[in-house]
Protein backbone atom coordinates (compact mmCIF):
# COMPACT_ATOMS: atom_id res chain seq x y z
CA UNK A 1 0.00 0.00 0.00
CA UNK A 2 0.99 3.68 -0.32
CA UNK A 3 1.63 6.23 1.68
CA UNK A 4 -1.22 8.26 0.99
CA UNK A 5 -3.52 4.90 1.62
CA UNK A 6 -1.70 4.32 4.70
CA UNK A 7 -2.70 7.84 5.73
CA UNK A 8 -6.49 7.37 5.00
CA UNK A 9 -6.20 3.98 6.28
CA UNK A 10 -5.41 5.95 9.57
CA UNK A 11 -7.44 8.32 9.51
CA UNK A 12 -10.12 6.15 8.55
CA UNK A 13 -9.13 3.75 11.92
CA UNK A 14 -9.23 7.19 14.17
CA UNK A 15 -13.17 7.70 12.76
CA UNK A 16 -13.99 4.09 13.58
CA UNK A 17 -12.61 4.37 17.15
CA UNK A 18 -14.90 7.55 17.45
CA UNK A 19 -17.99 6.16 15.82
CA UNK A 20 -17.71 3.43 18.22
CA UNK A 21 -17.35 5.81 21.30
CA UNK A 22 -20.50 7.69 19.97
CA UNK A 23 -22.35 4.75 19.48
CA UNK A 24 -21.46 3.64 22.89
CA UNK A 25 -22.56 7.24 24.28
CA UNK A 26 -25.60 7.60 22.49
CA UNK A 27 -26.15 3.95 24.16
CA UNK A 28 -26.16 4.63 27.56
CA UNK A 29 -27.33 8.44 27.14
CA UNK A 30 -30.23 7.69 24.40
CA UNK A 31 -29.06 11.32 23.17
CA UNK A 32 -29.92 11.10 19.11
CA UNK A 33 -30.11 13.60 15.95
CA UNK A 34 -33.36 14.73 14.81
CA UNK A 35 -34.25 12.50 12.17
CA UNK A 36 -33.75 14.43 9.13
CA UNK A 37 -31.94 17.31 10.99
CA UNK A 38 -28.57 18.44 9.43
CA UNK A 39 -29.15 22.07 11.09
CA UNK A 40 -26.04 21.93 12.16
CA UNK A 41 -24.63 21.52 8.67
CA UNK A 42 -26.16 24.69 7.94
CA UNK A 43 -23.52 26.70 10.06
CA UNK A 44 -21.27 28.72 7.93
CA UNK A 45 -17.99 29.11 9.98
CA UNK A 46 -17.60 25.20 10.07
CA UNK A 47 -14.10 24.84 10.09
CA UNK A 48 -11.89 21.28 9.56
CA UNK A 49 -8.26 20.39 8.46
CA UNK A 50 -7.44 18.78 5.17
CA UNK A 51 -6.44 15.27 6.83
CA UNK A 52 -9.94 14.73 8.01
CA UNK A 53 -11.28 15.32 4.33
CA UNK A 54 -8.62 12.86 2.78
CA UNK A 55 -10.87 9.93 2.72
CA UNK A 56 -13.10 11.80 0.66
CA UNK A 57 -10.75 13.28 -1.34
CA UNK A 58 -9.26 9.78 -1.68
CA UNK A 59 -12.58 8.20 -2.82
CA UNK A 60 -13.98 10.84 -5.51
CA UNK A 61 -10.25 10.04 -7.02
CA UNK A 62 -11.18 6.67 -7.47
CA UNK A 63 -14.77 7.15 -8.36
CA UNK A 64 -12.72 9.49 -11.08
CA UNK A 65 -14.97 12.73 -9.84
CA UNK A 66 -12.03 14.49 -8.32
CA UNK A 67 -11.76 16.99 -11.21
CA UNK A 68 -15.48 17.73 -10.80
CA UNK A 69 -15.00 18.28 -7.34
CA UNK A 70 -12.15 20.54 -8.06
CA UNK A 71 -14.19 22.28 -10.41
CA UNK A 72 -17.58 22.19 -8.20
CA UNK A 73 -15.73 23.91 -5.28
CA UNK A 74 -14.01 26.50 -7.18
CA UNK A 75 -16.84 27.57 -8.60
CA UNK A 76 -18.71 27.75 -5.78
CA UNK A 77 -18.36 30.70 -3.18
CA UNK A 78 -20.45 29.01 -0.39
CA UNK A 79 -19.81 29.01 3.09
CA UNK A 80 -21.81 25.97 3.66
CA UNK A 81 -19.93 22.41 3.03
CA UNK A 82 -20.32 21.42 -0.72
CA UNK A 83 -21.14 17.55 0.56
CA UNK A 84 -24.38 18.60 2.09
CA UNK A 85 -27.45 17.70 -0.21
CA UNK A 86 -30.24 20.01 1.33
CA UNK A 87 -33.33 17.98 -0.85
CA UNK A 88 -32.02 14.88 -0.02
CA UNK A 89 -34.85 12.50 2.30
CA UNK A 90 -34.18 10.23 4.76
CA UNK A 91 -31.76 10.25 8.56
CA UNK A 92 -29.75 13.32 7.46
CA UNK A 93 -28.60 15.13 4.39
CA UNK A 94 -25.03 14.49 4.11
CA UNK A 95 -24.36 13.31 0.11
CA UNK A 96 -21.23 11.07 1.47
CA UNK A 97 -22.18 10.16 5.72
CA UNK A 98 -19.20 7.33 5.37
CA UNK A 99 -16.85 10.22 4.34
CA UNK A 100 -17.59 13.29 6.64
CA UNK A 101 -14.73 14.86 8.32
CA UNK A 102 -14.33 15.16 12.18
CA UNK A 103 -15.48 18.05 13.08
CA UNK A 104 -19.35 16.51 11.74
CA UNK A 105 -18.86 12.96 13.34
CA UNK A 106 -17.88 14.95 16.59
CA UNK A 107 -20.26 17.79 16.65
CA UNK A 108 -23.60 16.91 18.91
CA UNK A 109 -21.58 13.59 20.73
CA UNK A 110 -18.55 14.87 21.75
CA UNK A 111 -17.21 16.89 24.82
CA UNK A 112 -14.13 19.79 25.10
CA UNK A 113 -12.21 20.04 28.27
CA UNK A 114 -12.77 23.43 29.94
CA UNK A 115 -10.41 25.75 31.77
CA UNK A 116 -10.65 23.69 34.56
CA UNK A 117 -9.97 20.24 33.21
CA UNK A 118 -13.95 19.74 33.63
CA UNK A 119 -15.66 17.64 30.60
CA UNK A 120 -18.67 19.83 29.06
CA UNK A 121 -21.16 17.99 26.51
CA UNK A 122 -21.38 19.85 23.10
CA UNK A 123 -24.40 19.45 21.36
CA UNK A 124 -27.35 21.37 19.01
CA UNK A 125 -29.81 23.48 20.76
CA UNK A 126 -31.91 21.49 19.07
CA UNK A 127 -30.93 18.13 21.47
CA UNK A 128 -30.69 20.46 24.32
CA UNK A 129 -34.09 21.49 24.11
CA UNK A 130 -35.70 18.70 22.82
CA UNK A 131 -34.08 16.24 24.79
CA UNK A 132 -33.44 18.38 27.80
CA UNK A 133 -33.88 15.24 30.45
CA UNK A 134 -31.70 13.49 29.13
CA UNK A 135 -28.88 15.93 28.21
CA UNK A 136 -29.18 16.63 31.87
CA UNK A 137 -28.79 13.03 32.66
CA UNK A 138 -25.82 12.77 30.00
CA UNK A 139 -23.75 15.78 31.39
CA UNK A 140 -24.34 14.45 35.11
CA UNK A 141 -23.25 11.13 33.98
CA UNK A 142 -19.79 12.57 32.45
CA UNK A 143 -19.38 15.21 35.16
CA UNK A 144 -19.57 11.66 37.30
CA UNK A 145 -16.71 10.18 35.50
CA UNK A 146 -18.69 8.27 32.64
CA UNK A 147 -16.85 7.97 29.08
CA UNK A 148 -17.74 10.68 26.43
CA UNK A 149 -15.16 11.14 23.21
CA UNK A 150 -13.35 14.18 23.62
CA UNK A 151 -12.43 16.52 20.57
CA UNK A 152 -8.70 17.45 21.56
CA UNK A 153 -7.70 13.90 21.85
CA UNK A 154 -9.27 13.09 18.33
CA UNK A 155 -7.66 16.17 16.89
CA UNK A 156 -4.48 14.93 18.68
CA UNK A 157 -4.76 11.35 17.17
CA UNK A 158 -5.13 13.04 13.92
CA UNK A 159 -1.95 15.02 14.22
CA UNK A 160 0.14 11.95 15.11
CA UNK A 161 -0.76 10.61 11.45
CA UNK A 162 0.11 13.74 9.66
CA UNK A 163 0.97 16.93 11.79
CA UNK A 164 0.94 19.13 8.24
CA UNK A 165 -2.19 18.23 7.29
CA UNK A 166 -3.67 18.15 10.75
CA UNK A 167 -2.10 21.46 11.78
CA UNK A 168 -4.51 24.59 10.04
CA UNK A 169 -8.33 24.64 10.03
CA UNK A 170 -9.39 25.91 6.99
CA UNK A 171 -13.19 26.91 6.08
CA UNK A 172 -14.74 23.25 5.36
CA UNK A 173 -14.80 23.84 1.11
CA UNK A 174 -11.73 25.03 1.74
CA UNK A 175 -10.47 22.42 3.73
CA UNK A 176 -12.53 19.58 0.72
CA UNK A 177 -10.42 21.75 -1.82
CA UNK A 178 -7.26 21.36 -0.40
CA UNK A 179 -7.76 17.77 0.36
CA UNK A 180 -8.56 16.81 -3.40
CA UNK A 181 -5.88 18.51 -4.18
CA UNK A 182 -3.64 16.79 -1.88
CA UNK A 183 -4.60 13.12 -3.65
CA UNK A 184 -4.48 14.93 -7.39
CA UNK A 185 -0.76 15.77 -6.58
CA UNK A 186 0.30 13.04 -5.05
CA UNK A 187 -1.21 10.47 -7.97
CA UNK A 188 0.29 13.22 -10.50
CA UNK A 189 3.84 11.83 -10.03
CA UNK A 190 3.38 8.09 -9.55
Amino acid sequence: MNLLGQKVDSVKAVFNKLDEEIAKLQNWSSLHCEYGCGKCCFKPDIEATVLEFLPFALSVFNAQKAEEWLDKLSKEDSTICMILHPSQTGAGLCSDYTHRGLICRLFGFSARTNKYGKKELITCPIIKSNQAEKFLEAENKINAGSDVPVMNEFYMQLASIDFELAREFYPINVALRKAIETVLHYYAYR
